[in-house]
């Protein structure tokens, strides 16, 4: 199980490393692209990072079911899905990932290797935007795995985050690890230490209320899934 749980940790570790590379490289690129059209900056970025989202989902997704944000992981242990253990294992490769990713993404474009962001984004309408990308977000993965359409939930998550990116006044973080990897690149895609706070409170609320819907929306599925777990863990 130790062995098992690391192999999973370390896709964790990798897929928001990679994530957040793609997000702040992006940002950085498109700085530098095109100058001065923050719009199409935007799209740059939006195009790269749902692209590397279903890439990386598809790639370490059958390893670690491709959480990749800590929302996801605890909704996923409120429904019974991983153990507590397993979440906590989780998050910390995920606030880990990012980090190393941001720092990559920084290096990769001759910057400084970490470089707080000054790029403050806390108003309450980005507050709220934050709530409802991440409310959406845990609707769209978990209504789509509880459906049964597991297959497709690379491309309907990447697929979100693009549409969010524009649809929401904050760009669609809804991910405490990306966040605060975030603020480590004074670059475009940055974020400030202190509106991360916030962002990250925002983005739990949001999770929080995805979780009672999905409840709502799919009651059965629940109970089944805590068996499992229970099994698995009485196996071990």
């Amino acid at each position: 199980m130790d062995r098992d749980l690391g192999r999973r940790a370390l896709a964790e570790f990798l897929g928001t490393g990679f994530l957040v590379a793609g997000v702040v490289g992006s940002g950085i690129a498109a700085q530098r692209l095109s100058p001065h059209d923050v719009g199409l900056e935007l799209f740059e970025n939006t195009a790269a990072t749902a692209a590397v989202l279903v890439a990386i989902i598809l790639a370490v997704g059958p390893v670690s079911g491709a959480h990749l944000n800590p929302v996801i992981t605890l909704v996923d242990r409120v429904f019974g899905g991983v153990s507590t253990r397993t979440s906590a294992v989780y998050v910390g490769a995920q606030l880990a990932g990012g980090t190393v990713g941001a720092v990559t993404a920084n290096t990769m474009f001759g910057v400084a290797a970490v470089s707080l962001s000054t790029h403050h984004r806390v108003t309450g309408p980005h507050l709220l935007a934050e709530a409802v990308a991440t409310f959406g977000l845990v609707l769209v993965v978990f209504g789509v795995t509880r459906s049964g359409r597991t297959s497709v939930a690379p491309f309907a998550v990447g697929a979100y985050i693009a549409a969010a990116y524009w649809f929401t006044s904050s760009t669609s973080f809804a991910n405490p690890a990306v966040t605060f990897a975030r603020m480590l690149s004074n670059t475009f895609a940055g974020i400030a230490p202190t509106s991360v706070p916030g962002f990250v409170g925002l983005e739990l609320v949001g999770g929080a209320v995805g979780a009672a819907c999905v409840a709502v929306l799919y009651p059965d599925v629940r109970a089944r899934a805590r068996q499992v777990v229970v099994r698995s863990e009485e196996a071990a």
